[in-house]
């Protein structure tokens, strides 16, 4: 067992912490602490509100109050969205604390009798007009560097780079917005210069630093390192522990970065082990790894190094696997500066497993990544529910449905175990070096398999003729299933432990990843599982707000579209018959070339159509290609991740089942493409919104004689009807889906009856 300190970026209290901020600093290190729980590692994880500095003076300004107010408002805010969200700290504590204003001053008056620290005059922004000095955050400009305009005082956001004073171009006080005069005034400053040989003797290969931590500190190298003003001209902060120093306080990026160490000290004194933290800080082999955002990468890179070495005897970073910008609507998520979806308000919409598992798939690891509400609802909807939760959920209900129990077993199938063994292996790697999106695609990729290898035994006939057979497939599925639960615990800890306890498992965290290396105890009671994962719907409004944007839509008016009237007789079925559901047949299949669980077809509806379908979960190409589909082809158009869809296949979702099975709609028989399966009705062919098809309700079942069974058994009438066949529900009236002539809707195996058609 291994000791191993996860240090944790310290959010602004200013504010309420958003999807940038989770996506950025917060989730990776509770995956990370997640995984070396489940090694057996005794993590200790810390961080807390950064409650100092002018963003939180600022907000304080505005609402007429006190920083402190500010401070420890947010600081209960942010702190119950993180507890909400999952996240498990040793320590979520505050910057604002006695324990931290001495660990502090300790740090600086070390700094000052080991001879780093000195004071001299620097040059500072001064506004005339509101008689004060400036910081950073209370001046802006443009970068001299990139051009980027609505620059703050101490670094551009867009490109990285860090100023002195004067070197913004265009100055202006954001307070009155006159151009500021540049005095001096003394400060005390952290003689880097001295510390730049041990600084390169550390850095030396790193070469398991992530690309751009290294070229941001490469950066700063190239221009030699110099000394750098630690306090500030403000009331708010830290106290300087000097005589005639009451006016300025320790400048918050010196006084934050040392909270990882105060953090460790408070906790250590809460557990009533108050030397504990020295044996995470005095202990060379300890890892320690900071989780943070590119804009911090050279405070936590080369100045908190230099901070400890200057101080001596404490360990300094392994790793700082920082992450880039999560935006939305092509720009950074900002509390400061709007364009934030707030946590809070999204954890009031949607499972904290749910945000989780979207936020680690689109996680901004080595580049920036782009949040978008269609995108969530998609990859939601098709990954989560439609492969990683609907595979484990038919695993489980079938299995108690016709076991009750873990079935007998000799030997799990050397196939499976062979692809969870390898499957682990590359998950390992991954989540060792912090490659979390890397490393959920895995698990990703293990359920993929585990839905074929499950539809290519067929439990569901292989029970009918061979119970025992029927058993060891469901064992073998079962093993997949713990495999999932127990590598998903990381990143969806709830949806991990609910399934834990379906299948009569004992607590998942205490048996680590040891846990894949014991069988199964065969005739273990299973509880009846509830689908781990539903379902999100976006409001439409939201959607087309957003599309609009993304588009490139114009603020002026649109113009409206001239629609046509569509006239369908009053009574049942009223709401089929806007619908035209023709037979098609796919052409030709290709990825999407920006939405990768998205396939991109050509279609031949009796005229070649271009339809955007998230089935990737479901089928592979070489299935779909040359395959008859039933397309409702009056849908109005849509732009699909940036290519337009002119149509919709229908497929069979078994909701029942947490939509563990779907199933393409085909036509029974040979017919044209082209041909309209409209029950022999006059159906309309006007463009209808998805809303409309959803109003007319269709579903499969199983069909005997005249009898379809879809949950209640209704009589239907027809010749030749198939095994399983989709039929229109309306007034309490059934009608077999059908061209009129003989030829039906119907699917290709077995699915729970009165599965819903979408």
């Amino acid at each position: 067992m291994s000791k191993v300190l996860v240090c944790v970026a310290w959010p602004y209290a200013n504010g309420t912490i958003h999807l940038g901020h989770m996506a950025g600093s917060i989730l990776p290190p509770d995956i990370f602490s997640r995984y070396n729980r489940l090694l057996g590692n005794e993590v200790m994880m810390v961080g807390g509100s950064d409650q100092h500095g002018t963003p939180i003076t600022v907000s304080a300004e505005k609402e007429g109050v006190s920083p402190e107010t500010i401070a420890d408002r947010y600081h209960e805010i942010n702190k119950k969205a993180i507890e909400d969200m999952g996240i498990e700290y040793s320590l979520f504590t505050k910057t604002h604390t006695e324990n931290h204003i001495e660990t502090v001053q300790d740090v600086f008056t070390t700094l000052l009798r080991n001879g780093y620290l000195t004071t001299h005059e620097s040059n500072q922004y001064y506004c005339p007009h509101c008689a004060k000095f400036l910081p950073d955050r209370y001046v802006e400009g443009v970068c001299p560097e990139c051009g980027a305009q609505k620059v703050r005082g101490d670094q551009c956001d867009a490109c990285g780079k860090t100023f002195e004073t004067g070197d913004l171009k265009d100055a202006y006080c954001v307070h009155c917005h006159s151009a500021p005069e540049i005095r001096p005034t003394e400060h005390y400053f952290l003689k880097l210069g001295e510390l730049n040989d041990q600084l390169l003797g550390y850095l030396e290969g790193k070469d398991w630093w992530r690309p751009n931590v290294r070229s941001f500190t490469t950066n700063w190298l190239k221009d030699g390192l110099h000394d750098r003003a630690i306090t500030r001209d403000m009331e708010w902060g830290v106290p300087i522990p000097m005589d005639g120093w009451d006016s300025k306080v320790i400048y918050v990026w010196f006084d934050a970065v040392i909270g990882y160490l105060s953090a460790s000290k408070e906790y250590s004194k809460i557990i009533g082990k108050p030397d504990y933290w020295k044996e995470y800080w005095m202990d060379p082999e300890v890892r320690h790894y900071y989780f943070l955002g590119k804009d911090n990468i050279p405070f936590h890179s080369i100045i908190w190094p230099s901070i400890l070495m200057g101080y001596g005897g404490l360990t300094l970073p392994y790793d700082i696997p920082a992450n880039e910008y999560l935006m939305y609507k092509g720009g950074k998520f900002s509390k400061s500066r709007g364009g934030a979806i707030d946590m809070p308000t999204v954890l009031s919409k949607y499972d904290s497993d749910v945000i989780r598992f979207y936020l680690s798939i689109v996680m901004p690891d080595t580049h920036d990544s782009e949040f978008s509400w269609e995108d969530f609802q998609t990859k939601i909807n098709t990954e989560l529910v439609g492969n990683l939760g609907n595979y484990c959920h038919r695993c489980l209900s079938f299995t108690k449905k016709n076991y009750g129990v873990v079935p007998e077993t000799d030997a799990v199938n050397a196939e499976v175990a062979q692809e969870i063994d390898r499957a682990f292996k590359e998950y390992s790697e991954y989540m060792q070096s912090c490659d979390f999106k890397k490393a959920i695609k895995v698990i990703m990729d293990l359920s993929h398999f585990g839905n074929r290898y499950f539809d290519s035994m067929k439990p569901w006939a292989l029970v009918k003729t061979d119970k025992d057979a029927c058993g060891k497939v469901l064992y073998d599925n079962l093993t997949v299933v713990r495999a999932l639960a127990v590598m998903m615990w990381p990143f969806m800890p709830k949806a991990a432990e609910r399934i834990f306890d379906y299948m009569g498992l004992s607590e998942l965290e205490a048996g680590g990843f040891e846990a894949l290396n014991v069988k199964l105890v065969s005739g273990t009671e299973l509880k009846d599982p509830v689908p781990a994962f539903s379902k999100v719907e976006i409001p439409k409004e939201v959607l087309d707000a957003e599309k609009g944007l993304l588009d490139g839509g114009s603020a002026e008016p649109k113009k409206k579209e001239k629609k046509e009237m569509v006239t369908v007789a009053d009574g049942p079925f009223k709401d089929f018959r806007k619908l035209d559901i023709r037979v098609a047949q796919i052409t030709q299949i290709d990825d999407h070339p920006d939405a990768e669980k998205l396939y991109l077809m050509k279609v031949d509806v009796g005229e070649e159509r271009q339809i955007v379908a998230g089935l990737k979960a479901y089928y592979s190409k070489e299935e779909m290609l040359g395959r008859k589909v039933l397309c409702l082809a009056n849908l109005k158009p849509a732009k699909l991740r940036g290519q337009r869809s002119e149509g919709m296949l229908l497929a069979a979702d078994d909701e029942e089942m947490g939509g563990s099975t779907v199933l393409l709609l085909k036509p029974s028989a040979d017919v044209p493409n082209g041909t309209k399966m409209n029950c022999g009705m006059e159906n309309s062919e006007s463009r209808i919104e998805y809303k409309d098809f959803t109003n007319a309700v269709l579903k499969v079942g199983s069909c005997t004689g005249n009898v379809v069974d879809l949950g209640d058994k209704f009589d239907v009438e027809g010749e030749g009807l198939p095994e399983r066949i989709a039929v229109v529900l309306d007034d309490g009236k059934v009608v077999p889906i059908s061209d009129g002539n003989g030829c039906f809707a119907t699917v290709d195996r077995e699915i729970t009856n009165g599965a819903g058609v979408r």
